[in-house]
């Protein structure tokens, strides 16, 4: 094979690490029942696809070759190690004898092995405080690190988290499975929330060079159709219906050269109208049900965004009203932010940035970027300069994304001028 093949191939073989790891890691750890050992499976079979691939040619399901070669690592490597512990031959004969080869696989049910590992992740027997990292590092291929910045704490406190997590599922023997459908509406709430931060990672990244990981977002919105066939609930609906319409802006939110494009300076006919459609469908069908949750009022938020013929033309007050409804359903300093841009834009900059600088006296948000940011934007439009310079800075110093820190380089040197 030529040099440029091989390198052709060497980034094919980086580009499915990057889109199909995850699932393919998911699958492992269905068939070998383990994390450490299926992630160390992942590892060595993408090294032996570097060194074979550019030899023999990619071949035709990528994805069911990586498994099933994992799956063959894995079960040699415990023959090995089995004169060391007779227990793993055993363990090795029973993998192989009651799993099948995934390259003789033809379909894969609606319980898809990335849907079983959040519901795995969100166990009842884990801490909530582990769930969500643990689903972060394993589904969305988050390091350590990022996901410490994410939380605002250390990487070696995740790291035990995840840790801990790891050995209560191998220890509790927590079965790697979406629960029978009596038990799903227990267990469907931590399932909501990581597939809600999973979706949000995607959509506004806490970090790094781009405003969205397009992989994260998709894939949340493809297992909160998965989800939605498993238990037609009125907040899995929800959900969905806000991911669809978020995800329906994803075009018009960056400009070409990546830069970041606020909601009223979008281009509206960049908006797709078809996720609007089944966005709103979705919502109408939750608020029927009248078993109205924060997910389903947060998309009809967003419905009423989506149903705008422009920005001017927003019904703030109607959106002022429904966060009205979830700070009562579900009170948090972020959604009182969001409100307080909402009651700016339905009754000026002034009364935002009295309810900002609330937020900020009680302490609460202190750390949170957006929070400075917002009120940097209100003090710019009430002409209160210095001010505004003096907490755009601050936003600057705490955001950690490119075309957000982009954005506020820019809101500076208007002020300048």
């Amino acid at each position: 094979m030529s040099d440029n093949r091989a390198q052709e191939v060497h980034a094919k073989v980086g580009e499915l690490y990057r889109a199909e790891s995850r699932q393919v890691l998911a699958t492992l750890i269905r068939l070998l029942g383990d994390f450490d050992t299926a992630e160390e499976a992942l590892q060595e079979a993408f090294a032996v696809a570097a060194e074979q691939w550019p030899r023999d040619g990619v071949p035709a399901n990528p994805r069911a070759w990586l498994v099933s070669t994992g799956r063959f690592k894995a079960i040699d490597g415990m023959r090995r190690r089995a004169r060391y512990d007779a227990s793993l031959n055993e363990l090795a004969r029973r993998i192989e004898t009651t799993t099948s080869d995934p390259l003789e696989q033809t379909d894969e049910p609606i319980e898809d092995n990335r849907l079983r590992l959040i519901f795995t992740c969100c166990h009842p027997a884990l801490s909530p405080e582990a769930q969500i990292p643990m689903t972060l590092r394993e589904v969305c291929n988050l390091t350590t690190e990022e996901i410490a910045r994410a939380f605002l704490t250390k990487p070696a406190t995740i790291a035990q988290r995840i840790v801990r997590a790891k050995a209560k599922i191998r220890d509790a023997r927590i079965p790697y499975e979406v629960p029978p459908a009596p038990e799903l509406p227990e267990r469907v709430e931590a399932v909501l929330r990581v597939m809600y931060l999973v979706f949000n990672e995607g959509y506004s990244a806490s970090f790094g060079p781009s405003l969205t990981r397009v992989d994260l977002s998709r894939e949340a919105i493809r297992l909160g159709r998965l989800l939605l066939q498993l238990l037609p609930d009125p907040e899995v609906m929800g959900l969905l219906a806000l991911m669809l319409l978020h995800e329906s802006r994803s075009q018009a939110r960056t400009s070409a050269s990546g830069d970041l494009v606020l909601l009223e300076q979008q281009d509206r006919l960049l908006w797709n109208r078809d996720l609007i459609r089944e966005g709103i469908m979705l919502v109408e069908r939750a608020l029927a049900s009248k078993r109205i949750g924060p997910y389903t009022l947060q998309a009809a938020i967003a419905a009423v965004h989506a149903e705008a013929p422009s920005a001017g033309e927003t019904d703030w007050a109607q959106i002022v009203a429904l966060y009205d409804l979830l700070m009562r359903a579900e009170p948090s300093p972020i959604i009182e932010l969001n409100r307080a841009v909402a009651v700016a834009m339905r009754d000026g900059p002034a009364k935002g940035l009295e309810l900002v600088d609330a937020l900020l006296k009680r302490g609460e948000l202190a750390q949170y970027h957006l929070t400075h940011a917002t009120r940097a934007d209100f003090c710019r439009r009430l002409n209160r300069k210095d001010e505004a310079r003096v907490s755009y800075e601050r936003a600057l110093a705490l955001a950690k994304q490119e075309p957000e820190r982009r954005f506020l380089g820019k809101r500076l040197r208007e002020l300048e001028d």
